[in-house]
């Protein structure tokens, strides 16, 4: 069950947190290239991010069974991935929060901003709680192999 759990997260994470980096890296700037603009980019990007908050949650799930699961002897590493974990969480609630706020700001086939005012301040807080995510996203993963890592020994010498 262990390495079940482990590939469950692992596949979450690449879904989860590689997506977004591919997305932000690679997609979008390509998009806004290929369609002339950064309206034009959006228009996907308002869909993209539906999947990429599911996504989210799904990493999310998958960090929470593996943090209730992996038997790390380390109580200062366990509390700090408990933590990370608790920073992503707050993050993807106020990514739902801000993308529903955004597709208020949009027509109904959300595809041209109708409120601009608004609008640009609310994306520039969902893009920092993205990078905030994605940053602390890594930090989790680290702290994981870690514990991973110190599971695996201790089962070993047992």
């Amino acid at each position: 069950m262990t390495t079940f759990r482990r590939f469950c997260l692992l596949q979450s994470l690449m879904l989860w947190q590689g997506g977004f980096l591919f997305y932000t890296a690679v997609v979008v700037p390509t998009g806004t290239r290929v369609l002339g603009s950064g309206a034009a980019q959006g228009v996907i990007t308002a869909r993209v991010t539906d999947w990429l908050n599911l996504a989210g949650v799904l990493g999310l799930a998958a960090f929470a069974w593996d943090l209730n699961y992996t038997r790390d002897r380390s109580a200062r590493r366990t509390a700090a991935r408990w933590w990370c974990w608790a920073a992503l969480l707050v993050c993807q609630w106020l990514l739902f929060f801000t993308h529903q706020l955004l597709d208020a700001f949009m027509d109904p086939d959300r595809t041209r901003v109708v409120n601009r005012p608004l609008f640009y301040p609310v994306h520039r807080v969902y893009l920092w709680a993205s990078t905030v995510q994605w940053a602390v996203g890594l930090i989790l993963a680290a702290l994981t192999l870690a514990a991973w890592r110190a599971e695996d020994r201790k089962k070993k010498s047992a």
